[in-house]
């Protein structure tokens, strides 16, 4: 009998055709499956031998060119096209993976304020409702861990529980509102988001439409729209990439644009048209509570038995780790930048029902409307080159920004003290900002009042806030750190005043 498998037929045009690999008659025991790949240097009755297979699998890591699987005759390959490993699911994967998903979320899903319903499903007001919760949850988890986001999360809906309330807010209560959760441009898009939304008089009820709201991009518009709208559209967020990467061992960029786009589309076909939100929080879930970036749990993984990486980091004599997907890429190194600033007490002497009283204010500076932390307060801050961040430079640097805002220290304050609190270095997710810290006591000779108005032809916009309000005004992460260090400066400064009269009173009587 001729041998199938090296059979070749030319045909009557000329062109060269192969026949099917496997006859009908061929038993199915035979053949590999869709999660299995085979080297044309590999016989398919023997074991490959392990000098090749360590090539086959530097090739799956290193590399974005999968190798093709075998097609079953029932199913032909088309004329000059293969189906890579990590093309797609079929559609047997798919509905494996989607049930699986559900059947665990339903019995796992953690409970969160953000997913508690409102009302009857169909009710338009309670869909709106849910919409915005979702929004605004969504935008809060961005760079930022679940425990962190719930206490924010009830704070903010007690204080705006529906769009058109937020809507109403300022962009400085929001600020305060967001204080300590970082990346600020996520509270001013939601506001201007909200302001849109109320203008147009109803909230956007598919992707499509999100998207058109200021702030609202395709990952946002498909977790509202598909959660609160049942709408059957995906999403893909870092937990999403990092499951389907995993589910399809794919080695390939994942910043690529080429890469994330793919991602989208295979999430797209997992998407329940009956249950699109459930399964795209299933999806999230997984990634965030078993499938997590350094110690994935694949024991208790529901859909372990589809994950390609976990078969591959089984294979013999395997050196892939499940890990190893999606590929780390190389951060950029974050540049140092080194600043000098200044706390601004000022201690104003007033009379209240006869009575002699003391008040301490901060003076805040807003940041400019564009670029890092725009519009948000802080202390008094100018960058210095590496070269300057000795005492006298840094100081000669900051009394020339002071001078900007037409604050006469020397007619209108005397200078109490002026003294070095310490460093702080704070972190942002492409700098390194080395912050030299100093505390500058003040007291008035005219009132806080006259200054103010000075102030107000000033192209630096500024303020001062009485220490009362300081812990509830809006400030960054690291100029609250810098206001707690200054704090706890003072505290000892006190603490070491009161005692230094008690050791003089002890060393006289001795």
């Amino acid at each position: 009998m001729m041998s199938f498998v090296s059979f070749l037929v030319v045909s009557i045009s000329g062109t060269l055709e192969i026949p099917p690999l496997f006859p009908p008659s061929f038993p199915s025991s035979k053949l590999l499956t869709t999660r299995q790949t085979l080297s044309p240097s590999i016989s398919m009755d023997t074991k490959p031998n392990p000098q090749t297979s360590t090539q086959l699998r530097r090739s799956t890591r290193l590399t974005s060119k999968r190798i093709p699987t075998i097609t079953r005759p029932s199913q032909p390959v088309p004329k000059n096209k293969t189906r890579d490993i990590e093309d797609c699911f079929s559609q047997d994967e798919a509905d494996s993976v989607r049930a699986a998903l559900l059947r665990w979320y339903d019995i796992n899903q953690r409970e969160l304020p953000w997913r508690r319903k409102h009302g009857c499903g169909c009710a338009g007001d309670a869909k709106e409702r849910r919409a915005y919760e979702v929004w605004v949850s969504e935008v809060m988890l961005q760079q930022t861990r679940v425990a962190t986001v719930v206490a924010y999360y009830n704070r903010w809906m007690q204080r705006w529980p529906t769009v058109h309330c937020l809507a109403t807010a300022s962009q400085e209560e929001v600020n305060e509102m967001w204080s300590g959760l970082g990346y600020y441009r996520r509270a001013r898009y939601l506001l201007e988001g909200a302001k849109s939304i109320a203008k147009e008089g109803r909230f956007p009820r598919n992707a499509t439409e999100l998207r058109g709201v200021p702030g609202i991009g395709n990952y946002t518009a498909g977790a509202v729209a598909s959660i609160a709208f049942n709408e059957a559209v995906p999403v893909v967020d870092g937990n999403v990439l990092r499951v389907i990467s995993r589910l399809n061992a794919i080695s390939s960029n994942p910043k690529d644009s080429s890469t994330v786009k793919h991602i989208w589309d295979l999430a797209g076909q997992l998407v329940d048209k009956s249950r699109p939100g459930d399964l795209n929080q299933a999806l999230m879930e997984l990634g965030a509570t078993i499938c997590m970036p350094k110690n994935p749990n694949c024991i208790n993984c529901p859909v372990s038995d589809q994950c390609r990486a976990l078969s591959l980091s089984r294979l013999e004599t395997s050196t892939i780790k499940v890990t190893d997907f999606p590929p780390k890429v190389i951060k950029s190194k974050q540049r140092l930048e080194f600043a000098a600033v200044c706390v601004i007490l000022v201690q104003n002497d007033s009379c209240e029902n006869q009575k002699h009283v003391t008040e301490n204010f901060y003076l805040l500076v807003k940041r400019p409307e564009k670029g890092l932390l725009a519009g948000l307060w802080e202390f008094p801050m100018v960058l210095v080159a590496e070269r300057r961040t000795d005492m006298e430079s840094r100081r000669k640097e900051m009394d020339e920004y002071l001078k900007n805002l037409k604050l006469d220290f020397g007619e209108e304050f005397n200078l109490v003290s002026r003294e070095e609190v310490g460093e702080y270095l704070h972190i942002f997710s492409h700098i390194r900002l080395r912050m030299h810290v100093e505390l500058m006591l003040l007291t008035t000779k005219g009132g806080l009042n006259q200054l103010e108005n000075q102030g107000q032809d000033c192209q630096v916009v500024w303020k001062f806030v009485h220490d009362s309000t300081m812990e509830s005004t809006g400030l960054t992460s690291g100029i609250r750190k810098v206001y707690n260090m200054t704090q706890e400066f003072r505290s000892k400064q006190m603490s070491t005043n009161t005692q230094e009269p008690k050791s003089k009173l002890k060393r006289m009587r001795s």
